[in-house]
């Protein structure tokens, strides 16, 4: 698979959209010129955007980063959808999608498997479909790029700084996982374990919070519950949210977080940021939720008929509590 891996700068910095060439209907010829009006302007390219849902304020911010680049302004008319976290009802919304001749599909999938069938009848039907921040296990050549994060080294890089803070040390550790069978749960969860391989940290608990506030708090008042504050020493959240979930429920245990658990979470959106300069979480990887204008320029190109990479990683950061407050106010997210 040919891979591209783009800087956060230059990600952030994406180059202005190509529109010219595109049209309506948005089934190029072979020439890979797709029509204009009368005139050569390019027309409208509609396009069909099944996003996951609202679970979360990365996601939130990412479905505000797509809708900014699939603007009218930039030259397409955007067709939003938001699953709920349903896999059913995002299928059903690509359908949809398809019925209504889009000139294009852009989808950021609940979860992994199960895209097959209406993948197939997207390419029958000659609508190309672009893949946003998660991946599928259908074959590659039923979608035509996929942008997005390296969601193992994601978990990699979480895991790398829990075994170097923790050494040799015995540590409980229980984990927050993501939605269960979507990318970013499977990958973060095995980069993780990668990394603490050999360390002295075992895991003596994993339930997932579905990459929401509430779920977090709900299965950390759990994992209390069960093991007490006493003999959990860290907390493995596979996003911000869920970490900022079972903050509070560390703290209406009488807890301190940050001190008496810590927490290590991935999304680097603002409140696990400030969670972070407060203290109350010990590292965050970043997940960059910008992913719009790359996947505005995919579509762009596609339906152009230009080649583009099959799989376009964005790079990550990493944060300390001394290192989000040096950049917090600066962030768009």
């Amino acid at each position: 698979m040919r891979k591209t891996l783009l800087t956060t700068i230059a990600f952030t910095g994406a180059a202005a959209l190509t529109l010219s060439g595109c049209s309506g209907n948005g089934n190029a010829d072979a020439s890979g010129d797709t029509g204009t009006d009368g005139g050569g302007a390019a027309e409208t390219i509609t396009v069909g955007f099944a996003q996951t849902g609202a679970e979360s304020g990365w996601r939130s911010a990412n479905t505000e980063s797509m809708q900014n680049a699939f603007s009218e302004e930039n030259g397409f008319e955007l067709i939003f959808n938001a699953a709920d976290n349903d896999p059913a009802a995002q299928i059903s919304a690509v359908r949809n999608f398809i019925n209504q001749d889009v000139d294009a599909i852009v989808i950021a999938p609940v979860v992994e498997d199960g895209w097959d069938d209406v993948l197939e009848e997207a390419a029958e039907a000659e609508i190309p479909v672009i893949l946003e921040d998660r991946t599928v296990s259908a074959s590659e050549d039923l979608y035509a790029a996929w942008v997005g994060l390296d969601f193992h080294e994601e978990g990699v890089m979480a895991g790398e700084w829990a075994a170097e803070e923790f050494g040799d040390t015995p540590t409980n550790m229980v984990v927050l996982e993501g939605t269960t069978g979507s990318a970013p749960a499977n990958e973060r969860a095995a980069g993780f374990d990668e990394a603490i391989e050999g360390s002295a940290i075992e895991t003596i608990d994993s339930q997932t919070g579905d990459f929401t506030r509430d779920g977090g708090k709900s299965v950390m008042e759990g994992y209390i519950s069960n093991y007490g504050v006493e003999d959990i020493d860290l907390v493995y959240a596979h996003n911000d949210d869920m970490g900022l979930g079972a903050i509070e429920a560390i703290e209406a245990a009488g807890a301190t977080p940050g001190e008496d658990i810590k927490i290590v979470t991935i999304d680097a959106v603002k409140d696990g940021m400030q969670a972070l300069v407060d203290g109350k979480i010990n590292f965050i990887v970043e997940c960059n939720p910008m992913l719009g204008e790359l996947a505005a320029e995919l579509v762009t190109d596609v339906l152009a008929g230009e080649e583009v990479e099959k799989t376009v990683y964005v790079e990550d950061q990493t944060f300390t509590q001394e290192q989000a407050a040096e950049v917090i106010d600066s962030r768009p997210y």
